[in-house]
């Protein structure tokens, strides 16, 4: 099992290219599953994910290159198996966006129950709740979504739909599935994430007629049939976002290529009430920060509000930021998991529930800490930057499946990180 070690106390300077967003890549993989014509998709991460997501739609019958420059190329035309099955989904919760486009082009599917980080519970109750407004017959068997459409339909109809809760992965199954289905749907309380109006423009480019993406109201008309297009996957807001509190964690000046501020407004707002200087520049941001920053409290919301996918990265930064602060989280009741990592550190943290109330320190010591998730991974990555002496990060698997190649763009920052491979020796 792979490992970083790290040797903290390094300033970062230099630039920095965004990777695409994996949050955007997956569901525009599934995309490719709507037309019988060639799909390019440039830009997509080098992420465990999609390593996932491209086995799976191998295994359906599609042809999926990849090649070194970020480009997959996909043909659905010979899709023979509208099936994802356990043991290719079952670390990877983007799985289920193979359901709405599989029941939209041959009005069935066998969709394996999705699997991935341990951070609470992510339903996919909205996912079937608006596939059977649109005319599908779901039940839940043995670990399985089945779903057919319903009696005497040839293809799934218009429906409005209002989910019960904002859903970012099942906003997108829904625009994909009703970009082929019969009539209009609409979309009601939608997610409005970046991701969201990325995956929109890449089926108009199929065909699909789409309205109102980007906001709470997206509204679809059906067409018969999409066909082949050229996309380039979104930048990563959380991968900049990640990059823009690691410079204000340990300090230096450094430009993200393919950054973009609008995405991510509320941290940027953060970290400039922290004391960092973030400033647009052609082609990306820039971050800047000297000494040590000032605390700030904060509570996740869905999009435009702060991101859930930033809640431990920041707390990483608000552990050796002066002052006390406060980190309320809303979207998931387990995504605190790397407190107990950090206060290994040595970072002063005391929770209740949802809530971290922090005492920044001036200093964090190195010490073996274990990635529970994703996002927590990025926390202690961030946290073992800043640390004196070293830090082992374990269990980076987790830190695989977000990031492409971390360790070799904080190398070339400035960052004393290096991979630890399964049985080489610390």
């Amino acid at each position: 099992m792979d490992k970083l070690l790290i040797r903290g106390g390094r300033q970062l300077g230099g630039e920095v290219t965004i990777s695409g967003a994996k949050n955007a890549a997956l569901p525009q993989l599934c995309a490719a599953l709507l037309t019988t014509d060639p799909v390019v998709v440039h830009n997509v991460p080098r992420l465990q994910d999609v390593s996932t997501m491209l086995k799976l739609v191998r295994h359906m019958g599609v042809t999926a290159e990849r090649d070194d420059n970020g480009t997959v190329s996909l043909n659905a035309a010979d899709l023979t198996q509208p099936e994802a099955p356990y043991e290719l989904v079952k670390t990877m919760r983007a799985s289920v966006l193979a359901l709405g486009p599989l029941v939209a082009r041959f009005g069935h599917a066998k969709v394996s129950l999705p699997g991935g980080c341990g951070i609470g519970s992510r339903p996919v109750d909205q996912h079937i709740k608006g596939l059977r407004a649109m005319g599908a017959e779901i039940e839940v068997e043995h670990g399985y979504m089945m779903a057919r459409l319903q009696p005497g339909l040839t293809r799934l109809r218009g429906a409005r739909i209002t989910t019960d809760m904002v859903t970012v992965t099942g906003t997108e199954n829904l625009l994909m599935a009703a970009a082929l289905a019969e009539g209009e749907t609409v979309l009601e309380n939608a997610a409005q994430e970046p991701e969201i109006p990325d995956l929109a423009e890449m089926l108009i480019k199929m065909g699909a007629k789409i309205e109102g993406h980007g906001t709470s109201r997206i509204r679809i008309q059906g067409v018969e049939r999409l066909h082949g297009c050229e996309h380039a996957t979104v930048a990563d807001r959380i991968e900049a976002g990640t990059f823009l509190c690691a410079v204000a964690a340990t300090g230096g000046d450094v430009l993200l290529r393919g950054a973009r501020a609008d995405h991510l407004d509320a941290v940027v707002e953060k970290l400039r009430d922290a004391g960092a200087q973030i400033s647009e520049e052609a082609g990306g941001l820039r971050v800047r920060s000297q000494g040590r920053l000032k605390g700030q409290s904060f509570r996740t919301t869905e999009y435009p509000g702060f991101p859930t996918d930033m809640q431990a990265q920041f707390m990483a930064l608000n552990v050796v930021s002066e002052g006390a602060s406060t980190v309320t989280e809303t979207i998931f009741e387990n995504r605190m998991m790397h407190v107990n990592e950090l206060l290994r550190l040595g970072a002063r943290i005391q929770t209740d529930g949802r809530t971290a109330v922090i005492e920044g320190v001036p200093r964090l010591s190195g010490a073996t800490v274990m990635a529970t998730d994703l996002r927590a991974s990025a926390c202690l990555v961030i946290a073992g930057l800043v640390a004196e002496g070293e830090t082992l990060v374990d269990r980076i698997y987790h830190l695989d499946r977000g990031y492409d190649r971390i360790e070799r763009k904080l190398g070339a920052l400035g960052a004393d990180i290096e991979r630890i491979s399964s049985g080489a020796a610390a």
